[in-house]
């Protein structure tokens, strides 16, 4: 009898990442948009658009958080839809794309503590 691999009982193969980074891609862009509603609104609604304004509202503490919190958001973004790339697309070497997902994380990485760096200098 041939190998029936359909119904309950078939084999699954893969990462088995689907679901969970599709919902991850969705909610972190859902996030990203909100804020960038609300950076919109804070701009249209002010009557000055200096430096001291802009830094008065990212000196407010609830503000950097959020703006962090998006961030963070924003670089799990990008590392789902990176390492997605380098496995769809470097195939023929898995030390090649091991290497291009280390170097995308090490930069994520640095990307978050410039961003923190950036945040609470203000």
């Amino acid at each position: 009898m041939a190998n029936n691999n359909i119904g309950s009982k078939r084999l699954v193969v893969g990462a088995g990442y689907g679901m969970r980074d599709w919902l991850a891609q969705r909610v972190t862009a859902i996030l990203m948009a909100i804020y960038t509603v609300v950076l919109l609104v804070l701009f249209l609604t002010s009557s000055e658009s200096s430096y001291v304004a802009w830094s008065g509202i990212f000196a407010m503490q609830w503000f950097k958080l959020l703006t962090f919190a998006v961030i963070i958001a924003l670089l799990y973004h990008v590392w789902v839809g990176m390492r997605d790339v380098w496995m769809d697309y470097v195939t023929h070497s898995v030390v090649l794309r091991l290497l291009f997902q280390v170097a995308t994380i090490v930069w994520l990485i640095a990307c978050a503590g410039y961003a923190a760096q950036i945040l609470w200098r203000v």
